[in-house]
């Protein structure tokens, strides 16, 4: 319980400082195309970052969680040197062909603000080792129920983002946001360090560790299901990202103010549920009660469409008066709110989409099927990129169709084939 509230904190904290951060943004740039070269250059990144962070998470808290005392903290520490040289040739990777991906994420964008958008690239690129090593430790951390001080990341960067904001606008103008948030994540690597060191230095104390049995093409396999499942599923924003650069100047600004929105909904619909039940599910399939944790799936499912397609409806409905609210100050004008409230209309609907998809996703990771959610996750993609090619329309309103169609195709085939096998699997775990 004191878990599940120091989390929904973080989130909560994290939420509240991404509607200042993107305020804060809103009034520096408005939806010109400068906003867009920041949203092509730290958006992709803050991506790449997150699913980092998930997939560490995700699949070495069960390896570390086997384990006790001096195999723990062995198998840590391994694991640690390996993903460093990972993280460390992932941002190097990003540097070097900044130019290239800058004209792959923003085909469309302004050529006065290429420049510009490739070193903000590669200033946000060095966030990297900093957050997929903090993701690691946070997972050390989370093996002994210590979420304090990996659950307000998004808090810190934020907060970070809008301190470079204010204190380095004037002398650096669009580069004080990637320096800002390049330091918060390296602000929170250090304090996650500190309360991980304690934990893997007590932990080596404790008992003499056996050899590790593990080599390092396994380590690096451990997380492969999850890494590609949650590459595949933000691929989708990072196509339609692209796509929006497509359809004039302050149209990817536009689709990420969009985004915070969406977002914050999608994680309070996700989070919470399956921070409670997944578990459940887990415990449940151990105990050969696999029907019972379908029906908990299915329960949960229910719940969670008519929470999405209520807050969907609520959100299109006031969405023009919230943003003014929320963003209308400085550059960010009343035909600025037009915009996004227009983008808003097509990109609401992938709230439904993707929160019924990550919930059944979610739901076969714990039931120890991977491998039908990553197939899953490549609908939306394909489906974008096809509509897409298909629509060709600079609209506003059609910028998110893509995504928001993907998505909802995406769970469609994940419940076909988890309800064609559902017999199957019943008849795995009680055979007649």
């Amino acid at each position: 319980m004191r878990g599940g509230l120091v989390i929904t904190a973080g989130i909560l904290a994290g939420n509240i400082l991404g509607f200042v951060r993107s305020a804060v943004t809103a009034y520096l740039l408005g939806t010109h195309a400068g906003a867009d070269g920041q949203a092509v250059a730290i958006g992709p990144i803050d991506t790449l970052n997150s699913v980092l962070i998930n997939t560490m998470v995700f699949a070495f808290v069960p390896l570390l969680s086997a384990r006790q005392g001096g195999e723990r903290a062995q198998l840590f520490r391994r694991a640690a040197r390996l993903f460093t040289w990972v993280f460390c040739s992932l941002g190097a990777a990003v540097i070097a062909f900044a130019p290239w991906l800058v004209h792959l994420l923003g085909p469309g964008l302004d050529a006065s603000v290429y420049r510009e958008t490739v070193t903000l690239l590669r200033i946000a690129s060095l966030s990297t080792l900093a957050a997929g090593a903090a993701a690691l430790q946070s997972a050390l951390l989370y093996t002994e129920r210590r979420f304090a001080p990996s659950a307000f990341y998004q808090a810190v960067i934020n907060a970070f983002v809008i301190a470079g904001a204010l204190l380095l606008w004037k002398p650096l103008g669009v580069y004080s946001l990637a320096i800002g948030y390049t330091f918060g994540a390296f602000v929170q690597l250090a304090v996650v360090s500190v309360f991980a060191r304690r934990s893997w230095k007590r932990l080596e104390g404790m008992q003499a560790a056996p050899a590790d049995n593990h080599t390092n093409a396994e380590l690096l396999s451990k997380p492969g299901s999850f890494l590609i499942y949650a590459a595949l599923l933000s691929l989708n924003i990072v196509v339609t990202r692209a796509y929006a650069t497509q359809a004039g100047p302050g149209m990817a600004a536009a689709l990420d103010y969009c985004m915070r929105c969406v977002n914050v909904l999608t994680a309070y619909l996700v989070s919470p549920a399956s921070n409670s039940f997944l578990p459940e599910i887990a415990r449940l399939r151990s105990a050969d009660r696999a029907g019972q944790a379908f029906r908990l799936i299915n329960r949960v499912l229910g719940l969670t469409a008519v929470a999405a397609v209520v807050s969907c409806a609520i959100g299109i409905a006031i969405r023009q008066p919230v943003i003014a609210l929320l963003f209308e100050r400085g550059s960010f004008t009343a035909e600025s709110t037009q915009m996004v409230s227009a983008v808003f209309l097509g990109f609401a609907p992938s709230l439904i989409g993707l929160s019924l998809l990550e919930i059944t996703a979610r739901s076969l990771f714990a039931f120890d099927k991977p491998w039908l959610p990553v197939i899953a996750a490549s609908i939306p993609l394909l489906a974008n990129l096809a509509i897409s090619a298909v629509l060709h329309a600079r609209a506003p309103e059609m910028i998110g169709v893509g995504a928001s169609v993907g998505y909802l195709l995406g769970f469609a085939v994940l419940f076909v084939m988890v309800l064609s096998r559902r017999a199957r699997w019943l008849r795995q775990i009680h055979p007649a």
